[in-house]
């Protein structure tokens, strides 16, 4: 199992989210992979959790990593916090994402659960999306 490609593909999967056009309007810009320190805006995306499991074969090293990005938001109602995950949807449907260590070989949504907070004014929506790697 290689685990070595984990670093790259956060960096690849923030990079390309941090650049989509359609994303960066609805968050403000709003996208992490680490919170900030103080408050936080009203919205944002942020890059969470990840489970790996070895995928290598006789012909390269390889992992499945299944990972979830989450939206969140204040904002009354799911409308919005939708709109920004159906952004992020789209803009992680097999991109050709350029890794700095090993390749990616497919990405796939796999299944998004949209949730109120504990406060019942907070609403998150945790998309999960399960991605191939192979290593150098």
């Amino acid at each position: 199992m290689s685990y070595g490609v984990s670093a790259a593909l956060q960096a690849a999967v923030f990079q390309h989210l941090a650049a989509d056009a359609d994303i960066s309007a609805a968050t403000g810009g709003a996208i992490y992979d680490a919170m900030p320190p103080g408050a936080v805006p009203d919205t944002y995306v942020t890059l969470g959790p990840e489970e790996v499991q070895d995928r290598s074969d006789i012909s390269a090293r390889g992992a499945e990593h299944r990972f979830t990005v989450s939206v969140v938001t204040d904002t009354a109602g799911f409308a919005k916090a939708k709109t920004i995950a159906g952004a992020i949807g789209d803009a992680l449907d097999g991109p050709a994402l350029t890794l700095s260590r090993g390749r990616l070989v497919s990405l796939n949504f796999t299944r998004a659960v949209a949730r109120r907070g504990d406060n019942g004014a907070e609403r998150r929506i945790d998309l999960t999306f399960r991605a191939r790697v192979e290593d150098d």
